[in-house]
């Protein structure tokens, strides 16, 4: 047998056979140590999320995916209250708990129950526009005539000194008239004339001179009444 001698890159291959090998050979020497890798860091994070997460709760992304489906409940307010006034404390002594005791009220007069005058019955006749003055029964009033006595014999003190002077061709003695704020509108007697007193004018007593001037000289309504029992 023919032995042929051996070169030194050994038996020959058919062209591009070696190429083909060589690839092959690259792509695992890469591809296996990226493999161990990937394993690696799968397993690495496998066993840390086992660590640091309780198996009850739930993880992050499944928390954030529920709160984003339920739909959020209304704010509610509170309604605000309204301030009462505060209560003041009463004493029991104080004038609100007081109650007033009734007081009697005279009894109105009625319409047809009649005006009186010495315990007689009295109406109203007619009502004159009259000028009304005032005096007193000193000398300042009526001079050399103050002697107490009235010109119709009467005494200045009759019927409490409520009475009045009058022309007695007009209204005669004895003739009641009543005159607005004097005697508390209460029917007086004529008793009384002066020189001065002339047709529709009254002159009024006062019991001082300074109580008559007060009164002035006023233009009222005088009524005038005669005795319902003659």
């Amino acid at each position: 047998m023919d032995l042929q001698p051996l070169s030194q890159s050994g038996p020959r291959r058919p062209a591009g056979q070696g190429k083909r090998f060589n690839r092959r050979a690259l792509t695992f020497v890469i591809a296996a140590p990226v493999s161990a890798a990937l394993i690696l860091l799968a397993v690495t994070w496998s066993l840390d999320g086992q660590t640091h997460t309780s198996p009850s709760s739930p993880s992050p992304a499944l928390v954030a995916l529920d709160t984003s489906n339920t739909p959020a409940e209304p704010a509610t307010t509170a309604p605000t209250a309204i301030p009462q006034p505060a209560a003041v404390p009463v004493r029991p002594d104080t004038p609100q708990n007081v109650i007033p005791e009734p007081v009697a009220t005279p009894p109105a007069a009625t319409p047809n129950q009649p005006l009186t005058f010495n315990n007689r019955p009295i109406r109203p006749v007619k009502t004159l526009r009259m000028l009304t003055t005032a005096y007193s029964p000193d000398e300042r009033s009526c001079g050399i005539f103050a002697d107490g006595i009235t010109a119709s014999g009467y005494s200045v003190y009759t019927n409490g000194m409520a009475l009045v002077a009058a022309d007695t061709r007009l209204l005669p003695f004895g003739t009641l008239v009543s005159i607005p704020g004097y005697n508390d509108g209460k029917p007086v007697p004529v008793l009384d004339r002066g020189g001065a007193i002339k047709g529709k004018r009254l002159d009024l007593l006062y019991p001082t001179h300074e109580r008559a001037l007060q009164w002035g000289a006023q233009r009222l309504d005088v009524v005038v009444y005669e005795y319902a029992d003659e």
